[in-house]
C-alpha cells in the first residue's frame, strides 16, 4: 500500500467596512468562474500562518503582520480528487494596496458587502464563513456527497 499524503490549503478572509475581498478564478483548470478567498496549498517546510500571509501578498499585493492574522477555523474536504485539511484565517488590516498580482490565474478582484455575497461563492468558503459566524471551528465538507 502506498504512502497516504495529505494535502493543505490555507485561506484568508479579508474583511474591511463589512465587506469582503474575493477573487474569481480563471484559467486554473479548477473551479474556474467561482469566487474564492485568497488561498493556497502550503509549501514544504511552512507554517500555515507564514502561508497565508505570502499567498496573500502573492495574489493581492497586501502584506499581513502575522500578529494582524487570526485562525477563525479547520475543515477536513473531500472532493472527487483529493482530500485535505484547510485552515481559515481573517485578517481585518493590512498594509500596501490591494490589486490583483495574479491577472494570469483571477479575471475578477472585487469587494463584496458580507451580507450580499456572490451567489458564484466556492462552497468551501461560504460554508467556512458560516461556521465562523457561528463560532464552530472544525468541521468537514465532501464527506456525505461520495
Amino acid at each position: 500500500m502506498s504512502e497516504f499524503r495529505l494535502l493543505s490549503v490555507v485561506h484568508v478572509f479579508m474583511i474591511r467596512n463589512q465587506q469582503l475581498l474575493l477573487l474569481r478564478r480563471f484559467n486554473t483548470g479548477h473551479d474556474d468562474g467561482y469566487y474564492a478567498l485568497p488561498a493556497g496549498r502550503l509549501e514544504r517546510g511552512e507554517g500555515v500562518m507564514a502561508a497565508a500571509i505570502r499567498e496573500v501578498q502573492e495574489e493581492c499585493g497586501a502584506l499581513i503582520a502575522p500578529g494582524d492574522l487570526e485562525m477563525t477555523g479547520v475543515m477536513h474536504i473531500k472532493t472527487s480528487h483529493d482530500e485535505r485539511v484547510d485552515f481559515f484565517f481573517i485578517a481585518k488590516q493590512w498594509s500596501g494596496e490591494i490589486s490583483n498580482a495574479e491577472p494570469h490565474k483571477c479575471d475578477d478582484l472585487r469587494w463584496f458587502p458580507l451580507d450580499r455575497l456572490p451567489a458564484n461563492l466556492l462552497p468551501v468558503a461560504g460554508q467556512a464563513l458560516d461556521q465562523y459566524r457561528q463560532g464552530v471551528w472544525f468541521s468537514e465538507h465532501g464527506w456525505n456527497q461520495q
